[in-house]
């Protein structure tokens, strides 16, 4: 993190827990002051889960139902090296078994109405559910219109791999398919979109597996942007690594405007390009749920109070994770969604309580892996200060490093994965 010492992190990071979530809280000995408070919560990832699982922790007599789609969870962060084959999907996969065990009533479900007057969610299954808080973690749905002739059927064929599971074994068997000498493409979506590195993760990680599989092909990255997330240390980094990419930005023609499915070829407003492994990584959006309940703008995210993350919309619903509008520097991951999951449910609690708005901090983490023996990150610490979000602290890799820094960046993505995921799920 090194603009971030390791003791201004811990700190910082146990300031989140200040804000609400104190000894006071966790011993339960708070309690709403009139019988017992409903909480829904509406999506089980990064955001939703942990939710639910520190109101609980909060005030065990909260009554917190989870409403969730899938019983199996699969986690993007950290798929990439599951289409490359040095990690099994099997790695991915979460049960909220443990979130039943800890007192949330998880309901596989989905939700299809909201009505923020009568404070109730009715679900596709013909349940309804009151709440006294709402929090809504949909994620992200794709603009399936952006690019002319792509679409959810056509996914199958040419995948988007940007929800972990089927589309990124699709993913992982069209990269082993592919002929020897093709190049790789991938579509990067335009701003805003979940995990700005991610595009560029998986380009390195395929370009490592063609170096050693299929050394004739290279990747191509037709981009609607002109420029992304830690672009120098990912430039760098491939050179670094011998790796054959070319990146191909906004101003130079990268954007693409139609695909032709069936002859495996897109096309940008100056190009066509083919191949036998084609990636379209779509424009995004926030999750449909958020417009059939009209809490989105004209921006197609949905704007909240950046203190509590609650709707401006809406009272009394809170929209946290890639949905929301955070600030143009929080970044749409799952370690933000995270870390907004908190603070949204301190801000729930706290309300419950009678108390005022507590002082969040909000923490965003990545790792991104060139190679599965290199790795580079970002962290920042952001805290409200005069009516903002305002950053503390954080930094990226250094532009130069050995190789031995670079293996143990990777090593810590994988214990970043590990604690989160035993923080939400186990």
């Amino acid at each position: 993190m090194y603009n971030l010492s390791r003791r201004n992190f811990v700190k910082l990071t146990g300031g989140l827990a200040a804000v609400g979530l104190t000894s006071p809280l966790l011993t339960g000995s708070a309690r709403a002051a009139e019988g017992k408070k409903r909480v829904v919560i509406i999506g089980g990832g990064y955001g939703g889960a942990i939710a639910s699982r520190y109101i609980r922790m909060a005030d065990p007599n909260i009554v917190v139902t989870l409403i969730e789609k899938e019983k199996i969870y699969y986690s993007c962060p950290l798929s990439n090296p599951v289409i490359i084959k040095t990690r099994d999907l099997k790695v991915q996969r979460w049960t909220y078994e443990n979130l039943v065990k800890n007192g949330v009533n998880v309901q596989y479900d989905e939700v299809v109405e909201i009505d923020p007057v009568k404070k109730s969610v009715t679900t596709a299954k013909g349940a309804s559910f009151s709440y006294d808080k709402l929090v809504v973690s949909p994620g992200v749905d794709f603009k399936w219109e952006a690019i002319e002739g792509y679409s959810e059927k056509a996914s199958e064929k040419i995948p988007h791999g940007w929800k972990a599971g089927t589309q990124t074994l699709l993913l992982q068997e069209q990269l082993s398919a592919m002929t020897d000498g093709d190049p790789y493409i991938i579509v990067a979506p335009p701003m805003p979109f979940r995990c700005p590195p991610g595009p560029y993760e998986r380009a390195g990680l395929v370009a490592w597996y063609l170096k050693q599989h299929k050394p004739r092909s290279k990747v191509i990255i037709l981009d609607a942007k002109d420029k992304f997330a830690k672009q120098g240390l990912f430039i760098n980094g491939w050179k670094e690594l011998g790796y054959n990419v070319e990146w191909v930005p906004g101003n130079e023609g990268g954007k693409v405007t139609r695909v032709d499915v069936e002859g495996m070829k897109v096309f940008t407003e100056m190009q066509e390009y083919k191949s036998s492994a084609i990636n379209i990584i779509p424009a995004q959006k926030a999750g449909k749920i958020a417009h059939m309940a009209g809490l989105v703008d004209k921006t197609g995210w949905c704007p909240v109070n950046q203190k509590t993350y609650e709707s401006t919309i809406h009272k009394d619903i809170y929209v946290i994770g890639d949905a929301c509008i955070a600030t143009a520097e929080i970044p749409k991951s799952g370690y933000a969604a995270n870390s907004q999951g908190k603070i949204a449910a301190a801000a729930i609690v706290a309300a419950f309580k009678g108390q005022g708005e507590p002082d969040p901090s909000y923490v965003n983490t990545c790792y991104s892996l060139l190679s599965p023996d290199y790795g580079i990150s970002v962290a920042a610490i952001w805290t409200f200060k005069d009516g903002q979000v305002t950053k503390v602290s954080g930094g990226v890799s250094p532009e130069k490093a050995s190789a031995a820094f670079r293996k143990q960046e990777a090593s810590y993505a994988e214990s970043w994965y590990q604690s989160i995921m035993a923080e939400m799920f186990s």
